[in-house]
């Protein structure tokens, strides 16, 4: 009997905002644009690279905060629970996996990577979560070319006011 592998990415979504400059300076302004871009990001590499994918978001400070789970394709958005730390939904999430999966958890916090290579999966730094995807983007970009696709964007700046990029770009620019 032949046993399917899924492959499966795991990603704590604050730790990444929070790793990546221009998804960092967005957060400051809105917090919820800056998920919302993560998502964006990772469904299209997600698809590309057939992962199952899970960004995790904790709602540890959130008071009354029930665990919520929005799914998109392959990939699910989750808010944990009040209490509920991303790094520990990670840790429960991945001990449930079958051990013959492929499991890549995205995350830069240390003791988090230690747990996750200690349950057999491997580790993703934000860094290499970031190289991986404009690789990945910039295949499937080439490929659609390739086939004469027309490319649609959707731009941060197209969700946002006048007022919001302005404050942005001055952010930007005090670097």
């Amino acid at each position: 009997m032949k046993i399917k592998k899924k492959n499966y990415l795991i990603i704590d979504g604050y730790n990444i905002i929070n790793a990546w400059d221009g998804l960092k300076d967005i957060a400051k302004v809105n917090l919820e644009i800056a998920r919302e871009k993560l998502v964006d990001e990772i469904i299209e590499y997600s698809e590309y690279n057939g992962y199952k994918t899970i960004v995790v978001f904790d709602a540890y400070n959130v008071k009354n905060s029930i665990e919520s789970t929005i799914k998109n394709g392959n990939i699910e958005v989750v808010f944990t629970k009040e209490h509920q730390t991303a790094d520990s939904y990670i840790e429960k999430y991945i001990t449930k996996l079958s051990k013959y999966d492929d499991v890549k958890v995205a995350t830069n916090d240390y003791a988090e990577q230690q747990i996750i290579l200690g349950n057999g999966c491997s580790r993703i730094s934000a860094r290499e979560l970031r190289l991986d995807i404009d690789k990945s983007l910039s295949k499937i970009r080439n490929k659609r070319v390739k086939f004469g696709e027309k490319i649609h964007r959707n731009r941060v700046e197209e969700m946002l006011d006048e007022e919001v990029l302005s404050k942005l770009e001055k952010i930007r620019k005090k670097r």
